[in-house]
């Protein structure tokens, strides 16, 4: 079957997270999981960590403000999820293309 759509568009991303997954502690047993993909987690580092708006955002990553204000609001509930339910949080995927300073 063919994919719909049109394709991705490639996001730049310029930090490869120093880990791969976060997991609570205090919950028994093998928590669920829950994702948050490559370019969500450098929505949220450019945005969250080092400050930038989300125009200085979407020109880092090279995509539109629309985009990235997309991709911050998936990558927040994906994190939120994550907290709320004890679920264990795994940095993985996404359509990127690794950029070096």
């Amino acid at each position: 079957m063919k994919p719909r759509g049109r394709p991705k568009k490639q996001r730049i991303v310029q930090a490869e997270p120093r880990i791969s997954q976060f997991s609570p502690r205090g919950r028994p047993g093998r928590p669920d999981e829950t994702e948050l993909a490559m370019d969500e987690f450098e929505a949220m580092r450019l945005a969250d960590f080092m400050g930038l708006n989300q125009k200085e955002g979407a020109r880092s990553m090279g995509i539109s403000q629309q985009t990235f204000s997309r991709i911050i609001k998936k990558a927040h509930k994906a994190v939120a999820v994550g907290i709320v339910r004890g679920k264990i949080i795994k940095i993985q995927g996404g359509v990127v293309v690794w950029k070096k300073n």
